[in-house]
């Protein structure tokens, strides 16, 4: 198969045109954060195989593959051209051939999203209140409630002293049965500045009686106040009332009206799935409990609020279509509404939500073929103790191994591990892949294997299987065969051991910033809708 080579120019007419696109950047996330085409969508070769049919499902869809290293770009293209993928294509140099055309850059993750929600503040002058402000009314006993927009975990980890979770698309769905009455003053907030945003003006758009605003850079300016966060928070809003509900139903169609968002019955959407000509995306957009208690089949999973958050974490290829389910219709529709506003033309609501099934369980796991095919040996915890002279290798990330690790082991991408190992030591010498992702440990293995390591072991459940054997873990992040500063995260202000309050600052000055960014680079556009 002909692997067809384009240029700078030619990739940006073909981001701008009417056709469908795949633009993949393979770095590994901390160099493509550092740098990149805003439209790119980051799989790193590391994950390749793994994203890959999730973010890009049609086969046949014009997929451009880009990476600054020759090497990493040839191996990607190997693995697409395995994978079935027909309609190839590279460009040379990657990011540094678009700046030195000319073109913007952008540094830092879901850049589009980000940008979006900057546009969206500046667009509708979305209500919001500075941290010193919001604790002067706590402090007073003013009625009011605040409202986290993050997902749990997030939340868990750090949240305003009070607040409830309520993530993203779950605000209209739920939140009326929290709020005490409509004299209430509501405030959303999230980590930054985007789920504060978007989840405030949700609330607005859906005509919420009460006074609504977002806490201007979240928990972050609440940091920066000097203000303490809580920790370890679980509290939520139960599913909602049928009360709540009802008005929810009724505030979504308003909404959908406002935004143009159209709907779809289940046959329509099943043929457009099976079409292999279109790229069409299914996704559910309730809670993670929903989805993992039953989904419609070959039904992605993305919380409404993180779809919009991170909608290049989802969605792979540019004007594909998109088809979004809830239960109600509420999350599916108030979601929708916002991709309409970010640029998605073709973004549909299945009719009458889940229906009647059929339904799968469990969570939403890619399937890849090629960690079934490698034959790699496997080794329990207890056998990994009675190995002498192992090397373990650690694939996690380098923040989760910094936080706690195997005795011992070495931290290492997987990506470079032709360049960073010394396969001479290594070659007859045990060693043993560790990570958080099986899928990923086997993928390893066989790449040491072909690299002519003759002893290669997955340890079976990886890290959690060892801290749930009962075994301690070190700390740091010291011991490493892949070198320093690590390469494979884009480090967010909370991921820092040090200079926290310094990255918050940047970090929240960047958002800011992107609205300019976004009008010289002219690649996405926001179209515009009449006013409520």
């Amino acid at each position: 198969m002909t692997v067809i080579k384009v240029d700078a120019p030619w990739l940006r007419a073909a981001l701008l045109d009417e056709d469908e696109i795949a633009l993949v950047d393979t770095r590994e996330e901390g160099l493509y954060g550092a740098s990149h085409i805003l439209r790119a969508v980051n799989i790193p070769l590391s994950h390749f195989e793994i994203d890959l049919r999730r973010l890009i499902p049609n086969k046949g869809v014009r997929f451009v593959l880009m990476d600054d290293d020759a090497d990493r770009l040839d191996k990607a293209v190997a693995i697409a051209e395995a994978a079935g993928y027909t309609n190839l294509f590279i460009l040379p140099g990657g990011s540094e051939a678009w700046g030195e055309s000319g073109f913007e850059l952008f540094s830092g993750l879901n850049v589009p999203s980000k940008v979006f929600g900057e546009f969206v503040e500046h667009t509708y002058d979305t209500p919001r209140i500075e941290a010193a402000d919001l604790k002067k009314l706590m402090d007073e006993g003013r009625d009011l409630i605040v409202l986290d927009s993050r997902p749990m975990p997030e939340y868990n980890a750090m949240n305003i002293p009070g607040g409830i979770d309520a993530p993203g698309a779950e605000l209209v769905y739920r939140a009326k049965d929290a709020i005490p009455s409509d004299d209430t003053l509501v405030i959303v907030n999230c980590a930054g500045r985007t789920r504060s945003i978007i989840g405030c003006q949700s609330l607005v758009n859906a005509g919420l009686p009460n006074k609504v605003m977002a806490l201007k850079d979240g928990t972050m300016g609440w940091h920066l106040a000097g203000l303490k966060l809580e920790k370890g928070s679980t509290r939520t809003i139960p599913a909602p009332s049928a009360e709540t509900i009802a008005w929810a139903r009724e505030a979504a169609e308003r909404v959908s009206s406002r935004f143009g968002v159209q709907t779809v019955d289940r046959a329509t959407a099943d043929l457009w799935l099976a079409d292999s000509s279109r790229t069409t995306y299914l996704i559910d957009v309730r809670s993670p409990e929903e989805y993992a208690a039953g989904h419609l089949p070959g039904a992605a999973h993305a919380p409404g609020g993180q779809l919009v958050q991170a909608t290049d974490t989802y969605i792979g290829v540019q004007k594909a279509r998109i088809v979004l389910v809830d239960d109600v219709e509420v999350r599916a529709r108030m979601t929708a509404s916002w991709l309409i506003q970010m640029g998605w033309r073709q973004v549909y609501v299945l009719e009458g939500g889940l229906g009647d099934g059929p339904f799968e369980s469990g969570a939403d796991i890619a399937v890849v073929p090629e960690a079934d095919s490698v034959s790699v040996q496997t080794v329990t915890v207890d056998g990994l103790q009675a190995l002498d002279d192992v090397l373990i290798l650690d694939l996690s990330t380098s923040v989760q191994h910094r936080k706690g690790h195997i005795p011992g082991s070495k931290w290492a991408i997987r990506s470079t591990l032709a360049r960073d190992i010394d396969l001479p030591a290594a070659g007859t010498s045990p060693i043993v892949i560790s990570s958080r992702n099986d899928v990923l440990s086997r993928l390893a293995a066989g790449d040491l294997i072909a690299l002519g390591c003759q002893d290669v072991r997955v340890l079976e459940g990886g890290h959690d299987a060892w801290v749930e054997a009962g075994n301690g873990v070190e700390t740091g992040l010291e011991n490493t065969i892949a070198p320093l500063p690590a390469e494979d995260l884009y480090f967010r202000p909370y991921d820092r051991d040090h200079g926290i309050e310094q990255a918050m600052k940047a970090y929240l000055d960047w958002e800011v910033a992107l609205v300019e960014q976004l009008e010289r680079d002219q690649t996405m556009i926001f179209p515009q809708f009449p006013a409520a």
